[in-house]
């Protein structure tokens, strides 16, 4: 008569988002694991059901009125009619359960147990779930990524956030969002796309902290010119509710109206109540779990992956993440998931892409050039647009090595995509400049430009 296993799961995974579902994958179906996940809302997470799939496809939606105004100017006789937001969204819902479909068809196949519920960690190798009963595994991952940070000032329960956005009943005529983040620029844009005024109020002096200042300044311009109104140094101080709809206290004095109010101020990681910090799984000055290389924390049971960590909060990141855990603890191949040069793109209007260092970063670590081109592209100058480009390369001065490039306009997040490539093996300035520009393109300024437009830092 053989003993009964030790533990229930050999892996118990808390959260259904990217970087849990490729850990469940590949520990399943390639580690041979015993895996149990739990998700107690839909299955996907934050990218899939609340984030970057459907924010991408209003992005898609709200190009079509100004894709319908250069047409004409193309020579074709089309007009653009009423945007239909419950058809949109109703065909947006449509997808949305296809792709959790999907994910729930790859779990399965993977001999994956799904359980719809919340789970809590009550010991070292102990799930609790939400109808009461206890889970043991050898190993636990939590992966339950971020939520939505709001300020506690008066009326906060008067805003929505992103999580919102994708189910309202109808589109506002005028919208207030505040943040300054990447989240924040991104629902200016396809809110102002689909035809609603916006006002975008953050309360720092220039949006998109983080990134290289001349790409987020020539954004801000280009987002400014577009229509949408950008209040910097504003910072909200109460929301209340009028017969004009939503007013919204500055702290330098006056207020400003809307009939919807967006926090997008931010996402903090989604640890609250899981049980961890007395079981002492350390927690950091953001709330995040900390983790090591290999995504363990100080429990050695216990593992975290995504945004509940606040590496890099992007979606591929939590996938590498994932399946580097798998790799190392089911598979026996010790892999740390690198973070270094991880590309990124910004899905306003228009776009911003950019992988490696900013021109700030690089010019605190030493001498560097820096080659940049603002042009006016063909596709928008023959439509009389007065659309701008920016391309920009951030070089060692010794080395030659790209540490940097960044692009803002058309396109941008697919082709930083392609020059993350280069910068990841390290091509140096002669290997841009050796490729044959492809013609006409706007891409082809990455490897036309040929003397610095100036240099920063210190030898």
């Amino acid at each position: 008569m053989t003993d009964p296993a030790p533990f229930d799961f050999d892996l118990f995974v808390i959260g259904g988002g990217s970087g849990g579902v490729r850990a469940s994958r590949i520990a399943a179906s390639e580690g041979g694991a015993k895996v149990g996940l739990a998700e107690e809302s839909r299955m996907g997470g934050t990218c899939v059901i609340r984030g970057c799939v459907p924010k991408k496809l209003m992005v898609y939606a709200g190009a079509f009125p100004a894709q319908i105004e250069d047409a004409r100017a193309y020579g074709w006789d089309v007009r653009a009619g009423a945007f239909d937001w419950p058809r949109f969204r109703s065909q947006l819902e449509a997808e949305l359960t296809r792709l959790e479909t999907a994910y729930r068809g790859t779990l399965a196949n993977a001999g994956v147990q799904v359980l719809d519920t919340r789970a809590t960690v009550s010991g070292a190798h102990q799930v609790l779930l939400a109808d009461g009963r206890h889970i043991s595994a050898k190993h636990i991952l939590i992966a339950t990524g971020g939520r939505p940070f709001v300020p506690n000032i008066e009326g906060a329960d008067l805003a929505v956030t992103s999580n919102e956005m994708f189910h309202l009943d109808h589109l506002p005529k005028r919208a207030l969002v505040v943040g300054g983040g990447y989240i924040a620029c991104e629902f200016a844009s396809l809110l102002h796309g689909l035809g609603v005024q916006v006002t975008l109020a953050y309360r720092g002096n220039a949006i998109l902290r983080g990134f290289d200042s001349e790409a987020r300044d020539h954004l801000a311009a280009a987002m400014a010119a577009r229509g949408i109104d950008i209040r910097l140094n504003a910072e909200i101080t109460a929301l209340t509710r009028g017969a004009g709809g939503i007013e919204a206290a500055l702290k330098s004095g006056g207020s400003l109206a809307a009939d919807l109010v967006l926090y997008a101020t931010g996402r903090i990681p989604n640890v609250a109540g899981l049980g961890l910090d007395a079981l002492g799984v350390e927690i950091g000055p953001r709330g995040q779990i900390v983790v090591d290389d290999y995504s363990q924390t100080a429990v050695p049971s216990i593992f975290a992956v995504g945004d509940v960590t606040d590496r890099i909060n992007l979606t591929p990141v939590a996938i590498r993440e994932g399946h580097a855990f798998a790799d190392t603890v089911f598979r026996g191949v010790p892999t740390k998931a690198d973070h270094r040069d991880v590309a990124s793109a910004v899905f306003t209007t228009p776009e911003l892409g950019s992988v490696g260092l900013t021109e700030e970063q690089a010019a605190a670590q030493g001498r560097c050039d820096v080659y940049a081109a603002s042009f006016r592209p063909m596709k928008t100058l023959f439509a009389g647009r007065n659309d701008r480009m920016l391309m920009k390369l951030i070089v060692d001065s010794v080395s030659q090595r790209v540490l940097g490039c960044h692009i803002v306009g058309e396109g941008a997040g697919e082709m930083i995509q392609l020059a993350a490539i280069a910068v990841k093996m390290g091509a140096t300035k002669a290997d841009f400049d050796a490729t044959v520009a492809v013609h006409p393109t706007v891409a082809e300024e990455l490897v036309t430009m040929r003397k610095p437009t100036r240099s920063v830092g210190n030898a």
